[in-house]
């Protein structure tokens, strides 16, 4: 893949905007200028984006229909600077008549395989926690279901000295 590139301009006070090699502009800041996401925020934002395209894509290939599809990441920092996030749950809401193995396998896949945000991420401090929940609508008198499980857990591979 080689060598990826980022200039970020400082614009005043804490907020800057970075430029992408794919020619994309984000914009950062803190609390008080509160005119982008913060930087911890993006960590979250580049694991659901990276897992979700691998998810789509096996999905796909294994033939399962799904209606509708989001990932809801949370992460918890630990107090202490660095204030390093050392869980995060991965939850994949799957709406449609699809198979749950299908889609743990999808998840366990990404995971441990192809998402590389992920992967980087789970060779710091963090445990990473992949579940989905699967919504079925239900039909030919069935009531609609609603069914959760946890996939696999990844990382921590090294701890921080000074905890």
């Amino acid at each position: 893949m080689g060598v990826k590139h980022v200039s970020l301009r400082h614009e005043g006070g804490l907020r800057f905007v970075a430029a992408t090699d794919s020619g994309h502009d984000v914009v950062i800041d803190n609390a008080t200028g509160n005119s982008g996401p913060r930087p911890t925020e993006f960590v979250l934002v580049a694991i659901a984006g990276c897992t979700a395209m691998d998810v789509v894509e096996i999905m796909a290939k294994k033939r399962q229909v799904v209606d509708r599809y989001s990932v809801e990441v949370s992460g918890t920092q630990r107090e202490k600077s660095p204030n390093v996030y050392t869980e995060i749950t991965i939850n994949h809401v799957v709406e449609g008549n699809v198979e749950t193995a299908a889609v743990a396998r999808s998840i366990e896949l990404s995971a441990t395989r192809y998402c590389t945000v992920s992967a980087q991420i789970a060779g710091g401090p963090a445990r990473l926690i992949h579940r989905y929940t699967i919504k079925r609508p239900g039909g030919d008198g069935a009531p609609p279901s609603e069914e959760t499980g946890e996939v696999v857990v990844t990382g921590p591979m090294m701890a921080l000295a000074s905890d």
